[in-house]
């Protein structure tokens, strides 16, 4: 029996491992385990066969309790050549469990991956590399060709269901229902019988492998997880965001507008909504990101909810059209499903280094709400935060995901639609006789001017990227009328602070000395090393932020609270920089910028090391710490970017 496993499916980016992974997922969704995964794949199509920068991994962490993470380190990893071993093999701790798939161990494949030799022929030898791990090297490829054999396949297209094979052996060792991926296989194929067939056979035979073999001695039981009742789903963040986007429309009553460019890790946003019709839902796919956001900014003068989808380098492309929504003042929707920079960077891989971009990347005074969702579920919740917020306020709103939320998955419980917070358009109402409209009067407790759709007598109205006159809206170059109207937008964006519930801070004794503030996917990370610390007997704090523009009100008065303030982020220190700049505090950042989530381990070796200078302690976390090396000193520093 085992309360939780972390597994990791590791190939050729050709081998079929992130299918392997997600219904290996589904499967544990459907028992019902907690679940966290992390898909890590190359950016090219077809990445070089059997070299490691062609190795595709997912990872997924399944539990029988609550978790936060994909988890820092695998304890199981099924490696389908030489190159997925290598390129893995230092992310595992001693005595965990890796299935090989020895077919592929050929001396051109071994000299791919940078092998002078096999190292499966020297595992009882002294000094070996992988006498530290429990290795079963097993040849996955040649049975699924003969398990498959009768299907009629060439022996190449025979091979291509080996990650079947590995999935139902998996399955079986950790009792995964097989007939969620049965039913999947049957409807995926249901035009080519022969793949089908095959693919379902192998997945019976990896499963009958394990079942009937003797090189497996121990089958592995993980419970169910006790959840909150309600109805489940397993959903990415990506989905979810979409999903988000989709009930704005609905609790706006207005009809959804997304002018999209395809761009990695942002377009399922784009594949999905594309689905939704029905729900009153248009996408435009543009032919550039700048006709992207312009088509959506039409779309919100015309009355819909404009979305524009991307990431952070079509924000940039995206920047002047932003500004133009900042002076028209209309609902806009920005989604950066941020990856690692700059330029084309790394275009599979997260980061979270977008955070100044979307807070001054614009030219002029051009203050823009920012959102950020802190978990793949939180995606939903967080984008009709941003749809509350661009339709009441009538402004741009970033929205801030990453690829780590965009990709990963976990159980949501879908919520009820009494749940859901109502958005009011409050479109501007026809004028009385005598009356002239000011599309730039400001409503008194939010500070938004009126949202007036073209089509309607007597509110006809000049619109435009030129600074407006107070009130009226003509065009204005006095000196005195920019300052002000530069001062009113701002202040409009600081509103939005007054309707944000207090910050929940998480601290159980209420004598904790030092804070960890964390924003976006860090939340997870977070957690889990706070949660480490407090087991081993230690006190800390630890608060999130959905909300960066603005700041929530009662924030400044939290972080003078406590001796010490941490903030690890994936980035060189982009909140550490404007929370000393707002609060004049000091802060302790922990940054790295490696394309992957941070690892609770390390955060809970960090947050022991800044207890022990604050309370003047040793802090010894034992089982709880860090397992292997420490963290590095370069990328723990006392304040913020360089």
């Amino acid at each position: 029996m085992l309360d939780r496993v972390i597994i990791r499916f590791a190939g050729d980016s050709g081998d079929g491992m992130q299918l392997t992974g997600d219904r290996f997922t589904q499967g544990s969704a459907v028992f019902g385990n907690d679940l966290a995964t992390l898909p890590n794949f190359p950016a090219e199509i077809r990445a070089p066969q059997g070299t490691l920068p062609g190795v595709s991994s997912f990872q997924i962490h399944f539990a029988d309790h609550d978790i936060l993470t994909p988890g820092d380190a695998p304890d199981v990893l099924v490696a389908m050549n030489p190159a997925a071993l290598k390129a893995n093999l230092a992310d595992l701790p001693k005595g965990a469990t890796i299935i090989v798939d020895t077919h592929d161990f050929s001396k051109r494949n071994l000299e791919k991956a940078g092998y002078i030799g096999s190292p499966l022929e020297s595992l009882d030898e002294p000094g070996s590399g992988l006498a530290e791990f429990a290795i079963f090297p097993i040849d996955l490829t040649g049975m699924t060709i003969e398990a498959v054999k009768e299907c009629g396949l060439t022996r190449k297209d025979a091979a291509r269901a080996k990650n079947m094979f590995a999935l139902g052996l998996l399955s079986w060792m950790y009792g995964r229902p097989a007939e969620p991926t049965i039913d999947f296989l049957g409807k995926k194929f249901a035009k080519s019988p022969d793949i089908r067939d095959a693919n379902i056979l192998a997945l019976k035979a990896g499963w009958n492998f394990g079942e009937t073999t003797e090189v497996f001695a121990v089958r592995y039981e993980v419970k169910p997880a006790t959840m909150p009742p309600g109805t489940y789903r397993n959903i990415t963040g990506n989905l979810a965001l979409a999903q988000g986007i989709i009930a704005g429309g609905v609790q706006s009553g207005l009809p959804v507008f997304l002018g999209s460019y395809p761009i990695t890790p942002a377009s399922d946003i784009l594949h999905e909504l594309s689905k939704h019709k029905s729900f009153g839902v248009t996408t435009f796919q543009a032919e550039d990101e700048i006709a992207g956001v312009g088509s959506a900014i039409g779309a919100s003068f015309a009355g819909h909810l404009g979305v524009t989808s991307t990431s952070g380098p079509g924000v940039a492309l995206k920047g002047e059209a932003i500004g133009l929504a900042v002076m028209t003042e209309l609902p806009l929707v920005v989604v950066n499903v941020q990856r690692g920079g700059p330029s084309t960077g790394l275009p599979t891989k997260t980061e979270q280094s977008d955070l100044l971009q979307a807070m001054f990347g614009r030219n002029g005074e051009a203050p823009i709400p920012i959102v950020a969702p802190s978990s793949p579920g939180d995606c939903f919740d967080a984008a009709l935060e941003a749809c509350r917020i661009a339709v009441t306020y009538r402004t741009p709103v970033m929205l801030l995901s990453d690829g780590y939320l965009a990709n990963g998955s976990e159980p949501w419980r879908i919520p009820r639609l009494e749940e859901l917070p109502t958005i009011d358009p409050a479109f501007a109402e026809s004028m009385a006789e005598g009356e002239t409209f000011l599309p730039y009067a400001r409503d008194p407790e939010t500070l938004a001017r009126p949202w007036a759709p073209p089509g309607k007598a007597g509110l006809e109205h000049r619109i435009g990227g030129l600074e407006k006159g107070d009130g009226h809206g003509n065009i204005s170059y006095d000196s005195a009328n920019h300052d002000h109207m530069v001062r009113l937008r701002q202040a409009k964006v600081d509103r939005i602070a007054d309707s944000l519930p207090p910050l929940e801070v998480d601290d159980p004794t209420g004598e904790s000395r030092v804070l960890v503030v964390g924003w976006g996917s860090t939340y997870g990370p977070i957690g889990a090393g706070v949660r480490r610390v407090r087991r081993a007997g230690y006190r800390v704090a630890q608060v999130h932020l959905r909300h960066l523009n603005p700041l929530p009100k009662d924030l400044g008065d939290i972080l003078k609270r406590y001796d010490k303030v941490l903030v690890p982020e994936m980035n060189l220190g982009q909140l550490s920089f404007l929370l000393r700049a707002k609060y004049l505090v000091d802060t302790t950042g922990y940054n790295e910028v490696r394309g992957l989530p941070l690892k609770a381990g390390v955060l809970a070796a960090v947050i022991g090391e800044l207890i022990a200078e604050a309370e003047g302690i040793e802090v010894d976390l034992g089982e709880h710490g860090l397992l292997g090396s420490s963290p590095s000193p370069s990328t723990i520093k006392e304040g913020s970017l360089p």
